[in-house]
């Protein structure tokens, strides 16, 4: 199992979400959970496209952590 960042966005008027280290791989939804549930499924399509077309499986390189100030 690979683990990857996601990151989600509020936009105007839904949530948009991405991952760092699969460039192109993005999904939206209404509330920020469909979001993340859609985010799911587009990174599954996205690495089954990837081995279809025999590409190498990016690792993981991204993290995130919050700062205060």
């Amino acid at each position: 199992m690979r683990r990857f960042l996601i990151i989600i966005e509020k936009a105007e008027n839904n949530f948009s979400a991405y991952s760092p280290d699969l460039p192109g791989c993005i999904a939206t939804g209404a509330t920020r959970e469909e979001a993340e549930k859609n985010m799911h499924e587009a990174i599954q399509l996205h690495i089954r496209g990837m081995m279809e077309d025999n590409l190498p499986i990016p690792e993981s390189q991204s993290f995130a952590e919050y700062v205060s100030v």
